[in-house]
């Protein structure tokens, strides 16, 4: 079977070509780095069948994060039969640097003008037929998100070619190539000696088979003694500088401005959210319309009905007439419908007040990221990211946090530092609550006094911005630097928020929801022998008296750890029923924000730290989650008005 890759610049729309190509679903957004890990499908294409393959967004081939490794691996060692590389037709120098690099590669290409529809309306028209003959592939205009286009590029994928616009070279740069090529067995060992020369310290990992009698040890010593020979400019700079020119080459004979359009509202707006001024602003109506319809809607109303109508008056009573009825043995009976029941806790938590809280979320998740506001609150808060060592790279991991912790841990990799990506698993474990946790705890700050959210806010960013700037401070490194591309407003698809929202519950369905049943199994059999009260009076020293909180919040935080959200609905529970005032609310709220990740993340945190780096951070999660928690009910019994 016959491989195609999709390649190109982080957000020029290669997962939509491959939801076209395919009928299969990845992850698509209107922010870079989506794309963490490859996606396979297949598809008929000239007769044939393909495996089609969805590849991490890159700005080059010589990589500077863990994302552009995976790409420039991926075409080492599985050699796809045609790549086609997805341009931005409103920004084609930029995509032109990589398609020239992936013509080095020797692998035949066929290149895709995508957006070309968002390139016409500023005024932007590319001769695509010009392209073509410059380049020596096809090349095919394409609007992905509606299928303009995708006909011809599925004809065209079978014609693809090998470039003949690799940038010419200097005999210089031949020379010492050529001595590093002789390292390797075939012809693939060309795009391994330019990585080298250019001095990518990773370029042996990508597979490409040694010659007899080569070792890794002499071909990095060959590249050193040739990058050495190099003065005034390095080879990297050189190899840069070629393709640049060549890029800017094609694009002045296949490029031409039909006249300056009058900027629409759309261009308008994100300029404007780009700036301090009104761009705070913006943001602020944005989070509270989040608040309003997360907070106020999902867990308001959506969950008063669910919880109260449907499980409180017709599931859990027809459940329990069932259950007496036919099962004789109490502790069964107890297993379905007593206090850590089956269908009266589990299912209860995870349908009447979780689902609706994280519905809700998804879509409003959906809006911001398909809309392109997302990397514009990247820049605004780029300087904020500063006082913590970070940039506004790290934005996008941390919002991504929002929706799961576990899979923002994995995109720390699109980070271009170390010590960046272990500053941003740290907040993660830390300040950064997934939707799920999110939405309960919006669901339990709403209607009560506002202060309760807006201290719970202050302290929950406070603990961020303090525990950010003293990792800064003892890991060391330097900060890199923020490049990103930002994406034009557009109007976000319902077929792609419908289609992230299918995905997204059943993914909550399929992985969250056994926990919910897992925990609550747990917690009725630590109950029956007794455990669950000897772990109350254990830990009732910490949750009574340095807390302020009752008794059976202890099981909130013990399962909490399971599921940081199924510990937030066993405070939000306590809360119903009465069982928390005011400042044990506000209390509960920071401490459930800050503790300990749920198991999920902490695995993932294991794979990408390393146990050392997860144990560091879970100790330090733990102890800082306490001191603050801790701290705040203190300064909340001197100062009551604070929340009153």
């Amino acid at each position: 079977m016959k491989t195609l890759a999709l390649v190109g610049n982080p957000n020029v729309g290669k997962s939509v070509l491959f939801n076209r190509l395919t009928g299969r679903y990845a992850a698509v957004s209107n922010y870079p780095g989506t794309t963490v890990d490859v996606s396979t499908g297949w598809s008929w294409l000239g007769g044939e069948k393909w495996r089609v393959v969805d590849t991490p967004g890159v700005n080059a081939l010589l990589p500077s994060s863990e994302d552009e490794r995976v790409t420039r691996d991926f075409l080492w060692r599985e050699r796809p039969d045609v790549v086609v590389n997805v341009l931005d037709a409103k920004n084609l120098r930029r995509g032109l640097v990589l398609t020239l690099e992936l013509a080095e590669q020797g692998i035949p290409l066929v290149v895709v003008l995508n957006l070309i529809d968002e390139a016409m309306d500023r005024g932007i028209a590319v001769d695509a037929d010009v392209l073509s003959r410059r380049l020596g592939v096809p090349v095919a205009s394409t609007v992905a998100t509606t299928g303009d286009g995708v006909p011809a590029l599925k004809k065209m994928i079978p014609l693809a070619g090998r470039s003949v616009a690799v940038p010419v070279l200097s005999s210089e740069i031949q020379r010492s190539l050529k001595a590093l090529e002789d390292s390797f067995q075939d012809a693939r060992g060309r795009p391994v000696a330019i990585a080298l020369l250019a001095g990518d310290d990773t370029a042996l990992t990508g597979g490409v088979a040694l010659a007899t009698g080569s070792s890794d040890a002499s071909v990095f010593a060959a590249a050193e003694r040739e990058r050495a020979r190099y003065t005034a400019r390095t080879p990297r700079q050189i190899l840069f500088e070629g393709r640049e020119a060549r890029a800017r080459e094609l694009v002045a004979e296949a490029v031409s401005q039909a006249g300056r359009l009058r900027p629409k509202l759309s261009q308008t707006l994100g300029r404007w959210a780009l700036r301090p001024w009104p761009g705070y602003l913006i943001a602020a109506a944005v989070l509270y319309a989040v608040y309003v319809f997360v907070g106020v809607f999902g867990a308001g109303t959506a969950v008063d009905f669910l919880e109260n109508t449907v499980f409180g008056a017709w599931v859990v009573p027809a459940v329990t007439r069932l259950a007496d009825r036919w099962i004789p043995w109490a502790a069964a009976r107890d297993f379905l419908v007593g206090p850590y029941g089956v269908v009266s806790m589990a299912l209860s938590y995870a349908f009447a007040l979780i689902l609706p809280i994280v519905a809700t979320f998804f879509i409003a998740f959906g809006l911001l990221e398909d809309s392109g506001y997302l990397p514009r609150l990247s820049v605004l808060l780029d300087r904020v990211f500063r006082l913590m060592g970070l940039n506004g790279r790290a934005v996008l991991p941390m919002i991504l946090g929002l929706g799961c912790d576990t899979m923002a841990t994995m995109t720390t990799r699109i980070l271009d530092t170390r010590k960046e990506r272990i500053i941003v698993t740290l907040l993660l474990a830390l300040t950064v609550p997934c939707s799920a946790q999110l939405a309960v705890i919006l669901g339990m700050a709403a209607g009560l006094s506002p202060k309760v959210l807006v201290l719970w806010l202050v302290v929950v960013i406070g603990t961020t911005l303090l525990a950010g700037w003293g990792a800064s401070r003892v890991l060391p490194g330097a900060r890199s630097t923020f490049l990103m591309e930002i994406p034009p407003i557009r109007r976000p698809l319902l077929r792609n928020i419908g289609m992230k929202m299918r995905l997204r519950l059943w993914w909550y369905l399929k992985e969250v929801v056994p926990l919910f049943i897992y925990g609550t199994a747990a917690l009725f059999f630590l109950d029956r022998w007794g455990a669950l009260k000897a772990l109350e009076k254990s830990f009732s020293p910490v949750v009574q008296g340095f807390l302020g909180l009752p008794a059976q919040a202890t099981e909130a935080f013990l399962i909490g750890f399971l599921r940081r959200d199924y510990g937030a609905a066993g405070l939000y529970r306590l809360q119903q029923e009465g069982a928390l005032d005011l400042r044990q609310v506000t209390v509960s709220l920071v401490l459930i924000t800050l503790f300990m990740p749920c198991v999920a993340q902490w695995l993932m945190m294991f794979k990408e730290r390393g146990w050392k780096g997860a144990l560091a951070i879970t100790g330090a999660v733990l102890g800082i989650a306490l001191l603050i928690a801790g701290g705040l009910n203190q300064l909340l019994h001197l100062f009551p008005g604070l929340v009153l």
